[in-house]
């Protein structure tokens, strides 16, 4: 056995703790999580109409864009229940919360793994922490900024406007705001798979030739994602399966690069264990 490798078993047993020990450590965690969660809510939800008109801004765009001669005019989002908005303002403080919250509960799930991890994994997925919040925020840029207006285009330029029938879009406010969410963090933890890979890659449990031999059950598995979290229309699937493969063939040339600085790492240790001289 090598000296890293049994420096790495003795950290491993230096870490266990009993049972109840690693529960209590859930528990305060999940606390963590959930009191950052409360507090982001709290606070999102004092300026969730301010929040709601910035998540309009793609149906806004889109109106602009197929009837320019509606620009600066007033849009119509219709709401048909009583307490309609305030749920859908609950809706949004939740929304804005799990975003706000997102590094947060991030950070806290890494503390409780952490202590079984040896010391070049916690290295490993150190800086996975940084670049899971961002390919978050890329994903719902990419939804807020492309796939939404793109759809709503879609859809407002299937408008009948003149005849004895007039067909016209109207959304309703609790629909819109569902489906602008549910896409962001749809979009948002798609745009994990990068990262998740890549870490994966980093333990030695993926690499880039599974992928590679992996790649027509990963358009299925791609193609049945978009069809369970987009509307049951076309455009949308495709909107969000493209940029999904894409990240996927990403995914595979990041586990590569990885691969080949794993093997150059070793190659040098192994030099520096037999005094130079490769075994």
């Amino acid at each position: 056995m090598s000296a890293q490798a049994a420096n790495d078993d003795d950290e491993i047993e230096a870490s266990r703790a009993p049972l109840m020990d690693h529960l209590m450590e859930l528990r305060t965690r999940l606390l963590w999580s959930l009191g950052a969660l409360v507090v982001a809510f709290v606070g999102c939800f004092l300026v969730a109409k301010p929040i709601f008109l910035f998540l309009v801004e793609p149906f806004i765009t889109a109106v602009r864009t197929v009837h320019p001669e509606r620009a600066g005019q007033a849009l119509d989002l219709y709401n048909t229940h009583a307490f309609g908005f305030f749920f859908v303002q609950l809706q949004v403080a939740l929304f804005a919360a799990i975003v706000v919250a997102f590094p947060v509960i991030a950070w806290q799930a890494y503390k409780f793994i952490a202590p079984g991890l040896y010391r070049r994994e916690r290295a490993a997925a150190a800086p996975f922490l940084i670049a899971a919040p961002l390919m978050f925020l890329a994903g719902g840029a990419f939804v807020f900024y492309i796939a939404m207006p793109f759809a709503l285009e879609f859809a407002l330029n299937q408008e009948v406007t003149t005849g004895p029938v007039r067909v016209q879009y109207l959304p309703k406010v609790d629909e819109y705001l569902a489906l602008v969410t549910t896409l962001i963090l749809a979009f948002g933890l798609c745009f994990q798979m990068p990262v998740v890979l890549s870490l994966l890659a980093r333990t030695g449990m993926v690499r880039a030739a599974m992928l590679r031999k992996g790649r027509r059950y990963a358009i299925v598995g791609i193609a049945a994602v978009a069809a369970c979290v987009t509307p049951p229309d076309v455009i949308s699937m495709t909107l969000m399966a493209l940029p999904m493969y894409a990240l996927y063939e990403v995914s595979i040339w990041l586990v590569w690069l990885i691969e080949k600085a794993n093997a150059r790492r070793e190659a040098e240790a192994a030099k520096a264990t037999y005094g130079g001289v490769a075994p």
